[in-house]
């Protein structure tokens, strides 16, 4: 018996693919601090070369008009940090555990001395290569944190006898310490800085009976670093606008 053909069933039209939705929050109103973020997101791809000067100008055009946070993100989708990953950078390394070979003289710069009294080295200061501080019944304390550093690598070589050393530092620098103790405390938070530019202050004693301390003192910076990192974005800045 011959089967009775059916007739082919017409296409069907291709269904539309569905809305994408937009990610969270992009109808939000945009703030001035919204706008600073796509701002420096762009000033830092203008000094790695990923934008040329014009497109620059004209992206940050855009980042002063945008109304909504959404409208901002376009102006960086086409950047890594859009993207939640930064470009890779070079492996950090942690400072040495002692000075370079030849960087510090054996004469110290400076010496701070307490016999029965008490001395001390704070503000804005110039921090030498080498200082040699002395507590014996007595207390010194060595304030870093508003120093001016001068060179990468300082030294500070402390004796407390029956005494007290307080030496602190900035928190973006890097600190050792080599030393000990006779029936006493040397004590030296290590600490290692994010910036391969940063001093690195290594502290060097003995307690006898005495106390020698080193760390970071909170909330205080090394504005000179900054200012060295504010210099390289400048400078990348201008060889990219010369062109």
């Amino acid at each position: 018996m011959d089967l009775q053909k059916q007739p082919a069933p017409a296409p069907t039209a291709a269904q539309p693919a569905p809305a994408v939705a937009d990610p969270p929050g992009s109808a939000l109103r945009a703030s001035d601090a919204d706008r600073d973020r796509i701002a420096d997101i762009l000033r830092e791809a203008l000094a790695e070369g990923r934008l040329d000067s014009d497109e620059h100008a004209e992206r940050v055009e855009g980042v002063l008009s945008a109304k909504t946070v959404g409208e901002l993100e376009v102006f960086i989708q086409d950047l890594p940090a859009a993207h939640g990953h930064r470009p890779t950078t070079p492996s950090y390394s942690p400072a040495p555990n002692r000075p370079t070979e030849g960087a510090i003289p054996a004469e110290a710069d400076e010496h701070v001395v307490a016999v029965f009294s008490a001395a001390m080295r704070k503000g804005r200061w110039r921090a030498g290569r080498r200082m040699h501080a002395y507590a014996v019944f007595g207390s010194v304390e060595i304030d870093l944190s508003e120093a001016i550093f001068e060179y990468q690598q300082v030294v500070i070589k402390a004796i407390s006898v029956f005494g007290n050393v307080e030496i602190r530092v900035p928190e973006n620098v890097s600190l050792r310490g080599t030393g000990g103790g006779v029936l006493g405390n040397f004590e030296v938070d290590t600490l290692d800085s994010g910036e391969p530019d940063a001093p690195v202050v290594y502290v060097d004693g003995w307690a006898v009976l005495g106390n020698i301390e080193a760390k970071p003192k909170r909330g205080k910076l090394v504005a000179d670093i900054l200012d060295r990192v504010q210099r390289k974005v400048d400078k990348g800045l201008r060889k990219h606008l010369d062109r």
